[in-house]
């Protein structure tokens, strides 16, 4: 047990210093972007994309997959985003375990772009064409000692816009740490490692959208409350940027210059670009309300004359017979908020029982 709790710290370590020496692609840089968006709504109501949550939460798995065991068994979860416009994004997955070898799932995820109209050099047009991306994923996940379990998703991804099309193959590995209680939970993931196999011009192969995050759940004991401590793009320090609309990045009218952010003040805004902080309170066992915020959402997209609940995000989740429900809002832009909404059932409660 001593040597996995080894492994797990050295993998903490490396988390930490690899930003340092990485050049990983960031905003909106990397190809197959899609597959960092958030898909169960239990996720996206806490701000993130994934959850250090280890109750057998089947869609929780698609993002992280040490969360793969004996729980999910025989269950089914399926997930809709209704986005902006006509977009609109969920995936469909199933888990099933296998004695001495583990525990399975097999996912599809999806992001519909809606239908666009067709058009030559003149203007004419010529009907319509749609557009989207699809991955198909096969996840596994296994305990290595009482209180350490890994997992990892493999991931194949095609990409079809009109006549265009593009594909490409990802893993992600996780590894989680689980206190005995099951109050405490801690993972590592490392996203996307991959790359293109072939791409929409026939040439120039694009970077995957690789991330590395860590992220903390704590179960407080005497109150029926889980917070969230959750970070993301570890690989890359430095998520600033400079928005040429903002108007306190205006050049002064005398001298053109700009006027430069403390190296403090600078610091900070950087360092919050990698945290997400969320909680989940149960006000029963069967119902939950969630809520989260995202600070480099909100510093990204906030329009700073009307800044109002940009970044923040909130959600509940209930049972009703055999089915768990999960709906929720995530505020990216004063334009609207997508809604979430998620369902997870396990099969074996439609069987009657010996």
């Amino acid at each position: 047990m001593k040597k996995y709790g080894k492994l797990f710290i050295f993998l903490f370590l490396f988390s930490i210093i690899l930003p340092e020496v990485s050049r990983a692609q960031i905003g909106g840089k990397g190809i197959f972007t899609f597959l960092g968006m958030p898909k169960s709504a239990r996720v996206a109501a806490v701000g993130s994309n994934y959850l250090p949550v280890n109750d057998g939460d089947i869609n929780l798995a698609l993002s992280n997959p040490s969360l793969i065991n004996e729980d999910m068994h025989n269950k089914i979860g399926l997930a809709f985003v209704d986005f902006y416009s006509d977009i609109s994004t969920g995936f469909v997955g199933y888990s099933r375990t296998f004695e001495k070898i583990g525990s399975f799932t097999g996912s599809l995820e999806f992001i519909d772009y809606g239908e666009f109209d067709r058009a030559d050099y003149t203007g004419q047009r010529m009907g319509k064409f749609s557009a989207g991306e699809y991955a198909f994923n096969v996840g596994w996940g296994r305990a290595l000692a009482p209180n350490y379990v890994i997992g990892a998703n493999l991931k194949g991804v095609v990409a079809n816009y009109e006549k265009y099309s593009s594909s490409g193959i990802a893993v992600d590995v996780a590894g989680s740490y689980v206190s005995d209680d099951n109050r405490f939970v801690t993972s590592l993931i490392i996203a996307n490692i991959g790359r293109q196999l072939t791409s929409f011009s026939g040439n120039e192969i694009e970077p995957m959208n690789f991330d590395i995050k860590l992220g903390f759940m704590r179960d407080l004991e005497h109150v029926p409350f889980k917070f969230f401590i959750l970070t993301e793009h570890l690989q890359t320090w430095d998520l600033r940027y400079d928005d040429p609309n903002d108007p306190e990045n205006v050049p002064d009218p005398i001298t053109g210059e700009r006027e430069e952010e403390a190296g403090l003040e600078v610091f900070a805004d950087n360092l919050m670009r990698h945290f997400t902080v969320g909680g989940e309170f149960s006000i029963t066992q069967n119902f939950h309300v969630r809520g989260g915020y995202n600070y480099q959402r909100r510093q990204e997209l906030k329009v700073p004359s009307r800044i109002s609940t940009v970044g923040f995000s909130w959600g509940f989740g209930f049972r009703i017979s055999k089915f768990h429900l999960n709906y929720s809002r995530s505020t990216y832009h004063l334009d609207g908020s997508p809604n979430y909404i998620s369902v997870t059932t396990n099969l074996d409660d439609f069987f009657d029982k010996e």
